[in-house]
């Protein structure tokens, strides 16, 4: 499959078809149809005459698999095979192509993508296919109700016809306003093992175009010289060095003063001019505390009173009780800034048109950002900004930040040239681990009580951290009452029954640029909610998986959140682990799904520790795709215990010190022997995929280590290997 990524390429390659019908929505938001690509509408599926289709897909694709998930549903309504149907990026428009869940605003974020699009585009798909059967209808001059298109066919077992036969004719139809949607008894795709990733074969083969991919013709590379510490500025810099090396272009402090560009003919002349400038930094205002510092801040908000009461609790009764609980655990932990560290570093291309329209070619996961930055930097009004999406390699967060950094930086090298060649921005991966965004360091202190029989009777939780969404574009959005959700995410919205349970909240002063990372706040508040409740189960001298049955009750999430706990032990052999080996649980709801893990593991601290297997069990509602399913919770499971297991950013003097991989070391494939999922058939609506494999993997990593060697020190801070844990 050869995938055409640009709008213009999209409309010229539809006039070349000839007679089509676009399904869509206009500028209301409404269902329309039309046989023009120039139509006043932004279409979600296009039928040519061919009788092949195209879905038009509004979110990024990094690797989650929203390029095939949403092929799927109108594929699964229209009637068609996976082999009778494309897929191209729809433009950005934030009108038509809006994310549901974050208003006007297109983006791909908080596992969304499917769970926003699964109305929008089945019913698109459906309409397609109605309109299409009413044509064929009074052609053939039959009832309607008789046809059906399968495999691309319009038939009424006696009839039978292309569906593209009928496109000109369905065009001109008006569009019904509740197509009828296939029941599930119908689908041919949608949870089909079979149905394999449409963007697989064009990676395999090299015929994938990301956006480092780009290469336009006279284009300028331009990479920045950054400060070594936030905050700090140019104040002047010599490029005396980078005119010797051939290829270099010129050199130009970043309006911003955040650092200096340097333009080169291609990447490598970039980069070796970029080496030999000479800039004197001003660090006034810079950043200068290290991370020990940072930790110490952190640990001193966990011992004073929080300065938010999230759940509203009476904290002064909740500490009475658990001060005169039978039995006190009392736990600490702490957990570094993190980077995301996608495979493909930040890139993208920007040019300018003859006509003076600006062009952004990027795996752009949050469009509108730049769409509207480029608004305010070149003056212009929407219709002349045009952001070309493209695959994009990987981002966990990374891609969507509040304040479009590193689009705006390729805008503004921009306009600092005559705009009369392309210019292409690259980050290397220093830049990425040394200079990016960060998940956030944050610090938890719970003290559990339990009486006599082993009852929790009182919970008091602390949270100390740098928020995410405040002092960002989206504080107004994400921050209430002075609380920053994405903080207390996992713990405030638990679906545990946990008595007497209060829950603080004190933000602390950010010392690099945070941002979400896969899972967000759910990274560390289900590390802590998990190791917390297996400590209290060993505590009352009961099996962990039966104490955490008996806190969710009430039916409804709590009976979803058992049901994947059960499973996940079942399939896992809870309890009946080979000699020499141990197992641990852990149970997380996030962005709608329910997830538990076993990871089992062998070996000592002495030897090594050796990860042996992971049984994941999910509940995500249907599962469009299943092997895209399990392809998410495998690579949210490796995510999250790699980094637990021994990464960390870490500041001297404001400064970071880790570089690349041999310093910020991703998970390796020989990291984890085995891993099984098993997804739980359901008839709910999709919730999201893409993170919430994550949340349960590293704290059940830490109870089977807690298992192995009776040492629940060895979990209380990450990462893991800096706490004495070795693995092999």
């Amino acid at each position: 499959m050869t995938v055409n990524l640009s709008r213009r390429g999209f409309l010229k390659s539809a006039a070349a078809a000839g007679a089509a019908l676009y399904v869509g929505a206009n500028a209301k938001g409404v269902l329309a149809a039309s046989s023009s690509a120039n139509a006043a509408l932004n279409p979600f599926v296009k039928i040519g005459a061919d009788g092949r289709a195209i879905a038009l897909i509004k979110h990024v694709e990094f690797g989650q698999g929203p390029a095939t998930g949403l092929t799927t549903l109108i594929a699964e309504e229209l009637g068609v095979t996976m082999d009778q149907i494309t897929y191209e990026f729809a433009p950005s428009d934030p009108q038509v192509y809006n994310n549901l869940f974050f208003g006007p605003f297109q983006g791909t974020g908080g596992s969304t993508a499917m769970a926003n699009s699964w109305m929008q585009y089945r019913t698109a798909g459906a309409a397609a296919r109605e309109m299409l059967i009413s044509a064929a209808a009074k052609e053939w001059g039959v009832d309607a109700a008789s046809l059906d298109i399968v495999d691309g066919i319009v038939t009424d077992g006696g009839n039978s016809a292309s569906m593209g036969d009928f496109v000109a004719a369905a065009a001109e139809m008006d569009v019904p306003a509740e197509p009828r949607l296939r029941d599930a008894s119908e689908w041919k795709l949608i949870g089909n093992d079979a149905t394999r990733r449409l963007d697989s074969p064009i990676k395999v083969n090299g015929q994938a175009q990301f956006a480092m991919d780009v290469h336009l013709d006279n284009q300028m590379v331009v990479m920045i010289k950054r400060t070594p510490q936030k905050g700090g500025v140019v104040a002047s810099f010599d490029d005396s060095a980078a005119k010797d090396v051939k290829g270099f272009i010129m050199a130009q402090a970043m309006p911003t003063k955040a650092g200096v560009a340097v333009y080169a003919e291609n990447t490598w002349a970039a980069m070796q001019a970029r080496e030999a400038l000479e800039v004197e930094w001003d660090m006034s205002a810079a950043e200068t505390r290290s991370s020990s510092e940072i930790r110490d801040e952190i640990m001193a908000a966990l011992a004073t009173e929080p300065t938010y009461n999230v759940n509203k609790a009476d904290r002064a009764a909740v500490k009475a009780t658990v001060d005169g609980a039978a039995t006190v655990l009392e736990k600490t932990f702490y957990f570094p800034l993190l980077a995301h560290a996608p495979m493909e570093p930040l890139n993208c291309t920007i040019e300018q048109t003859a006509e003076g329209k600006i062009v952004l070619h990027d795996g752009a996961q949050m469009p509108t950002g730049p769409h509207m930055a480029y608004q305010q930097i070149y003056e212009l009004p929407a219709d002349k900004i045009e952001i070309n999406s493209m695959l994009a390699g990987g981002s966990f967060g990374r891609r969507a930040t509040p304040d479009a950094d590193y689009q705006v930086e390729a805008g503004l090298a921009f306009i600092m040239t005559d705009r009369s060649r392309p210019v292409k921005l690259v980050w290397d991966r220093e830049d990425d681990i040394r200079s990016g965004y960060y998940r956030p360091a944050v610090g938890h202190k719970v003290r559990v009580g339990l009486d006599e029989s082993g009852t929790i009777v009182g919970w008091d939780h602390q949270v100390a951290g740098q928020s995410i969404m405040k002092g960002t574009a989206f504080e107004a959005m994400a921050v209430h009452d002075g609380i920053d959700h994405s903080t207390v995410e996992g713990i405030a919205d638990s679906p545990y029954t946990i008595p007497g349970q209060s829950l603080g909240l004190t933000d602390t002063k950010k010392a690099t640029s945070v941002l979400w990372w896969r899972s967000v706040g759910h990274t560390h508040t289900a590390y802590v909610m998990e190791v917390m409740m297996d400590l209290a189960a060993k505590a009352a001298g009961k099996d962990p998986v039966d104490f955490r049955l008996s806190y969710l009750t009430g039916g409804g999430e709590a009976d979803r959140k058992a049901a994947v706990l059960k499973l996940a032990a079942e399939k896992a052999g809870w309890g009946n682990a080979p000699a020499g080996r141990t197992q641990g649980i852990a149970v997380h709801k996030s962005f709608g799904s329910y997830v538990a893990e076993v990871v089992e593991i062998s070996g000592n601290n002495d030897d090594g520790i050796v990860i042996e297997k992971v049984t994941a069990a999910v509940d995500c509602g249907i599962a469009v795709n299943p092997d895209t399913v399990r392809a998410q919770i495998e690579g949210g499971i490796g995510y999250g215990i790699g980094h637990a297991m021994r990464d960390q950013i870490t500041l001297d003097g404001g400064a970071v010190e880790q570089s690349n991989f041999p310093d910020y070391e991703p998970l390796r494939i020989s990291d984890i022997k085995a891993i099984e999922t098993h997804i739980i058939a359901s008839a709910e609506a999709p919730t999201g995929i893409g993170e919430p494999g994550t949340p349960p993997s590293a704290p059940a990593l830490a109870n089977a280590i807690a298992a192995l060697t009776d040492d629940s020190q060895l979990i209380a801070e990450l990462p893991m290997a800096e706490s004495g844990v070795y693995f092999v």
